[in-house]
């Protein structure tokens, strides 16, 4: 979806560059740990990273969702914040839509909530950090 505001044309470019330079391989005990770091999820990867041990958020997101790129840096800060207890995996729409059809991602932003393999909560909509705080405080 294109716009005629460069600035959101720019900040979107900014937060996509971001998201893709984290997206280098990574090797099989940083990946399970990922310091806080958001793993890239794709349809290739997305069910062996929610089966791991522990508590991990996905983020629906696509480049073009406003909401999603106001919530990213929130969602960033709660990982790194937590990192040990929790993960965050970041899952584009529009690369993996195998996957959003899977869970029947309508709308986004759209977070699924996972715990050693069980999805057990899901976020719809950019909350403010003390909603997204309150849901991942009932699972870890």
């Amino acid at each position: 979806m294109a716009t005629d505001d460069p600035e959101l044309e720019a900040i979107r470019a900014r937060k996509l560059q971001e998201l893709m330079s984290t997206a280098a391989p990574l090797s099989p005990p940083a990946a399970a740990s990922s310091g806080g770091k958001p793993v890239i999820l794709t349809d290739a990867t997305f069910e062996s990273e929610i089966r791991r041990p522990g508590l991990i958020l996905v983020d629906f997101w696509a480049a073009w969702c406003g909401p999603c790129l106001r919530v990213a840096p929130t969602l960033e800060a709660i990982a790194k914040e937590n990192a040990g207890k929790m993960r965050l995996g970041k899952l584009n729409v529009d690369e993996n839509p195998r996957t959003a059809q899977r869970f029947q991602v309508m709308s986004i932003t759209k977070m699924l909530v996972s715990k050693d393999g069980k999805l057990v909560d899901g976020i719809v909509g950019a909350l403010p950090r003390p909603q997204i705080e309150a849901v991942l405080n009932r699972w870890t």
